[in-house]
């Protein structure tokens, strides 16, 4: 068992004028000898970020970006890339120039793959000729003594410059010039062909001696199924959110710092309105985000999301993947509404309790007021940290080399440099991923992870420190309390318990990692259908899967109070858990009735303000900007994601104030009473005053 907290943390003072003074006592409780705690844990936490700076160095050495959006061409540059030869800037859509390859990679059976076609980079895909017969020729070079600017405005044709040679070729669909017999629209900056092939230039084709060309849907499904291919459309994801990072910035970044600070303020002063403004602000913020999920799903309005970019025929109209992730999202945010509003109710019939527990932390924070100021340092930290992450993020999703297939197609294509007709190069390129790049995006998620967790933990136990400084000076402002008690606490933190930090916040990750690729494993057999059949097989899974979900929120709640305790006594994080955790349970129905609601309003509060980061995301994910040319994205999902999630962690930084506030005084109070038969010696008289006010001493004390 564990014995009195006072030898632990230093002897309680005794009063030494008489009445009540605090002597030295007060600072000793704090101020204690103290010793470094887990400098393992430190020193593999060093390590790790050693190693996540040589990851994320390989990934922007191998990675470009252009890489989720662009194809390749025949040669293997990536369109739009200046650096390719030639520069193909401006040259940004990807179109196939032989339309029986195309037909051949969609034959049921056919070994001939899509990325073998014969592609080439333009500025638009090209639509076929009215009353005569376009064509796309290869890049100008060798004997083809035009410049590329010159090419394109000629409509990448010079097929009249050719010499009978290669006309001839050109007519076996050769090279290296190709015709343009079916329309086609751009795609995600794809040229995918419409199944209708132009009567007028199928009849100069034929008139010309052209080989025959296969007129056929597979034309068209071809290309879909590549472009909606899971690789394909998680690249566009990860793309969107490098091409929307203004609005990350300005919904993910200022604007949840903006309200978190707003929010303190009015807990500040009018703590009696806030549970019920955050309730009423909650239910209709999630309502507007769903409404917004089916607008962007199409199910209300004409504003859904399109896959073609630029104009086209309104009459034609094309599926993809994103859409019906949308349609998902958007079931699954009615759910959510659904369940929130039935728990907003149930919240409103304890909100006077709420408000009881709040006023203790107004109090706090009023008499140590940096602690509003306090959560921008880690909240600065966090911003660097991410844009770094984030880059890196997208070079490794992007990492790869560019090598050529072998395909062993039976397919021959004139080499304008050679000046000859080849037949033993002719398999395009593609990117080739290696197992230790799928390592390296798994080991860079995973330090986002844990980075995300040991700041925001060591932002508590600096809270946690300030607070315990201020209850255990009986809530004075005496001279006893270390001047500035933040920065006291931070100094602290710094010299003695990063090491318990950094290992507290790793099994937080570890245990949520687990729980990642338990999920991803289940996907994974669900869709083999591996899945277990029996209803005992089911149930034994479901139990699992539940289980570890307890075992997660039973360890950040333990973490959390561990985090109090380790800024009270300085102990590792074992120690503190355990003490932390005996104290809780001896105390469980006390502090039960008093935190849990206080609990539920601020993470309302968190969702308030990451659904505002949402959905201001929406609103400036829906200008003309995202909407057409270079930077339209494919989808606002995952961007929006991305704001709600970093919406919710600023959002986490600042309330934590309230948070660990609460935590920390109700705590020190419940071991104060312990220690002291039933009453509390240290409780500060506006703490005895708040808890009078709402009847919460009887509460706490039986």
């Amino acid at each position: 068992m564990r014995g009195p907290l006072g030898p632990v943390i230093g002897k309680y003072p005794s009063s030494s004028d008489g009445n009540g003074g605090m002597g030295n006592g007060s600072n000793d409780i704090i101020k204690h000898n103290r010793k470094c705690r887990d400098v393992v844990f430190l020193v593999i936490f060093i390590a790790f970020w050693v190693a996540m700076i040589v990851n994320s160095s390989f990934g922007f050495n191998q990675g470009n970006p252009s890489r989720l959006i662009y194809g390749l061409d025949y040669k293997g540059n990536v369109c739009g890339d200046r650096h390719a030869d030639p520069d193909l800037r401006e040259l940004e859509l990807r179109y196939w120039l032989n339309p029986n390859q195309v037909y051949q990679t969609g034959v049921k059976g056919s070994k001939f793959q899509l990325s073998n076609a014969r592609s080439i980079c333009l500025m638009d895909c090209p639509i076929p000729s009215e009353d005569g017969l376009n064509w796309v020729c290869d890049y100008p070079e060798g004997d083809i003594h035009i410049s590329v600017d010159d090419w394109i405005d000629r409509n990448y044709d010079y097929f009249a410059d050719l010499t009978p040679e290669l006309r001839n070729t050109s007519l076996q669909l050769q090279g290296p010039c190709y015709p343009v017999i079916f329309p086609s629209v751009n795609v995600y900056w794809t040229c995918q062909f419409i199944a209708r092939a132009s009567n007028v230039s199928l009849t100069h084709w034929q008139q010309m001696g052209g080989v025959k060309v296969i007129e056929d849907i597979a034309i068209d499904k071809s290309i879909h199924k590549a472009i909606n291919s899971r690789s394909s459309v998680l690249k566009r994801y990860v793309a969107d959110v490098g091409k929307s990072w203004p609005v990350l910035l300005v919904c993910g970044g200022f604007l949840p710092l903006f309200l978190s600070i707003i929010w303190l303020l009015m807990i500040r002063h009018f703590v009696t309105g806030m549970p019920w403004v955050t309730v009423i602000l909650f239910n209709m913020l999630i309502i507007s985000v769903t409404m917004f999920y089916y607008v962007k799903a199409g199910w209300i309005g004409n504003d859904a999301i399109s896959p073609i970019i630029g104009e086209h025929d309104p009459y034609y109209h094309v599926s993809a993947r994103e859409l019906n992730h949308l349609h998902a999202a958007a079931v699954f945010m009615t759910v959510l509404m659904i369940v929130a509003f039935l728990s907003s109710i149930a919240v409103v019939r304890r909100i006077l309790m709420a408000t009881s527990v709040l006023k203790v932390a107004a109090k706090v924070i009023g008499e140590v007021q940096a602690l509003i100021i306090f959560p921008v340092i880690p909240y600065a930290i966090l911003a660097i940290f991410y844009m770094f992450w984030l880059s890196a993020a997208l070079h490794l999703f992007s990492s790869g080399s560019v090598v050529q297939n072998d395909c062993g197609a039976n397919c021959c294509a004139y080499d304008l440099k050679a000046k000859r007709l080849s037949c033993n190069s002719c398999c395009g390129y593609s990117i080739q991923y290696t197992s230790h790049i799928a390592a390296a995006i798994l080991f860079h998620l995973f330090g986002g992870y844990w980075a995300t967790q040991f700041i925001i933990a060591c932002s508590s136990t600096v809270i946690a420190g300030s607070v315990a400084s201020y209850y255990w000076a009986r809530g004075e402002a005496s001279p006893e309390i270390p001047f500035l008690p933040v920065f006291s606490s931070m100094k602290r933190l710094v010299r003695y318990s990063l090491g318990s930090i950094a290992l507290g916040s790793l099994v937080v990750s570890f245990v949520e990692s687990i729980r990642f690729i338990l999920e991803a494993l289940r996907r994974k057999l669900k869709i083999v259908n591996s899945m277990p059949q029996s209803w005992i097989g089911k149930v034994i899974y479901q139990t699992s899967q539940c289980c570890l979900k307890c075992i997660g929120c039973i360890i950040r709640s333990v973490n959390r109070n561990a985090y109090i305790m380790i800024a009270i006594t300085g102990k590792g994080f074992f120690k503190a858990s355990e003490i932390a955790t005996e104290l809780i349970m001896s105390n469980i129905l006390r502090i039960g009735k008093v935190n849990v609601i206080g609990d539920v309003i601020l993470f309302l509060g968190k969702l308030c303000v990451s659904l505002t980061s949402a959905l201001f995301a929406f609103l400036m994910l829906d200008t003309h900007r995202y909407k057409s040319a270079h930077n339209k994205i494919s989808s606002p999902l995952f961007p929006v994601l991305v704001c709600w999630v970093f919406g919710y962690i600023v959002a986490t930084l600042f309330f934590g104030v309230v948070e660990m506030s609460i935590d920390t005084i109700i705590l020190s109070f419940c071991q104060d009473s312990d220690e002291h038969q039933g009453t509390a010696q240290y409780a500060p008289p506006l703490l005895i005053e708040t808890l009078n006010d709402q009847n919460e001493t009887q509460r706490l004390t039986q």
